[in-house]
């Protein structure tokens, strides 16, 4: 029933996907994509999160940052409902690192040439400081934010689009880690950028720290160096996506903000302590 339904709502987002294709203009292309992948989010997500766009923010983020410094804007930002957000005006906010679960760019045909700023998006939220008390947890915890592209159209096979992968780190500078033998070990580690591609109706791309996938451990012993899975498919790809994202919010933790270090900055002198 759940594979069936997740397949048949792939072909239906490919099937609307068609509508705005006529327009003129490519941002009237993808904004409807967008808000397509977003209202299916919306309808089939644990209640546990919310769906948001904008940037995301650590204790360490400064207002109006130079250019240099600039903060990536998320098409789709997947964040605790328990945790705020700052809301800056028109549909987008900033969101504390702290509260998001993963990001997703949605593109209408995933090509080479924006693969890079993807990369950059994706390894930029990695690199936000998290600040969180727990006492207990069970279950799968994500390492940290995780990133998601998914397409309406690519190319022909998965293979190609890991083949971007490695010549983009290699020229931003981004280090590529050597991951554990077993599966229990890769779901600890965080990928340096994204953790899966998924094109829609054509295949699916995955950094083999996923919690779930179509790796072992045997293939894992034969080819230690494997850090990808590419699985090239008419269909699943929605609905192995939705599965990570449940299994990654499924979890039972009791954490909470540490708001120490969002106040590290503040100087108020002189303090007085009274009885």
């Amino acid at each position: 029933m759940l594979r069936a339904h997740l397949e048949a709502v792939e072909g239906h987002l490919l099937a609307i996907s068609q509508i705005p294709a006529n327009t003129g203009h490519s941002l009237h292309k993808g904004t409807p994509r967008e808000a397509f992948i977003r209202e299916f989010l919306e309808n089939h997500l644990s209640e546990k999160v919310a769906i948001g766009t904008g940037e995301i923010i650590d204790c360490n983020s400064q207002p109006n940052p130079p250019s240099s410094q600039q903060r990536h804007q998320y098409d789709i930002i997947i964040y605790k409902r328990d945790y705020p957000r700052l809301s800056i005006g028109g549909g987008v906010a900033a969101f504390l690192a702290e509260s998001v679960v993963a990001t997703i760019e949605v593109k209408s045909t995933l090509v080479k040439d924006e693969f890079q700023g993807v990369i950059r998006a994706a390894h930029a939220s990695k690199q936000l400081q998290r600040n969180i008390i727990s006492s207990f947890h069970t279950g799968y915890q994500p390492p940290g934010v995780l990133n998601y592209v998914v397409a309406y159209a690519g190319p022909a096979s998965m293979s190609t689009v890991h083949g971007w992968i490695r010549p983009i780190h290699d020229a931003l500078g981004i280090a590529t880690p050597t991951l554990p033998v077993t599966g229990d070990e890769r779901a600890k580690q965080q990928s340096p950028s994204l953790d899966g591609v998924f094109v829609l109706g054509q295949g699916s791309l995955l950094y083999d720290s996923a919690p779930i996938g179509f790796s072992n451990d045997e293939y894992r012993q034969r080819m230690p160096n494997a850090s990808w899975q590419a699985i090239d498919m008419p269909n699943g790809n929605l609905a192995l996506l939705f599965l990570l994202l449940t299994v990654s919010v499924s979890g039972v933790s009791a954490s909470w903000l540490n708001p120490a270090p969002y106040l590290a900055r503040s100087s108020v002198q002189p303090i007085k302590l009274l009885p």
